[in-house]
């Protein structure tokens, strides 16, 4: 038996992805910067990084947002493709990466102390402050 294979692209396709296996439920973030580089919240998986498989490294860049993080995107067309936080054994992959479904749920809700004041958050699942 074979596992199931999610692939996804940036906007461009200059940069092609492929997890294998199921996906985490995926969290969304609300930190002041997820919002700066997405445009609102960011919805991510969680995936071990042996089961992530990048095509056209070539074309992505990364930004060290912090000491323990470092964010992934096409240098090309600029889609936000990772969230790559130092010396984990996985690597938050975007929902929006994804070219079809993905058979996933959002688990929750993260950093809604920075959320903005445009929008509420009333789906009911689990919020963290952090």
């Amino acid at each position: 038996m074979q596992d199931t294979i999610y692939r996804g692209s940036c906007l461009c396709g200059a940069v092609t992805i492929a997890v294998e296996g199921d996906l985490p439920g995926p969290n969304v973030c609300h930190c002041s910067q997820c919002r700066k580089q997405s445009g609102h919240y960011w919805a991510s998986t969680d995936v071990p990084r042996d089961r992530l498989t990048v095509k056209g490294e070539e074309n992505l860049r990364w930004y060290q947002s912090s000491e323990k993080v470092r964010r992934g995107f096409c240098e090309t067309c600029g889609s936000f493709l990772f969230w790559d936080p130092v010396g984990r054994e996985t690597i938050a992959v975007s929902m929006g990466t994804f070219d079809g479904p993905t058979q996933t749920k959002l688990s929750g809700h993260i950093f809604v102390a920075d959320k903005g004041d445009y929008y509420d958050i009333a789906d009911g699942l689990p919020q963290e402050d952090h």
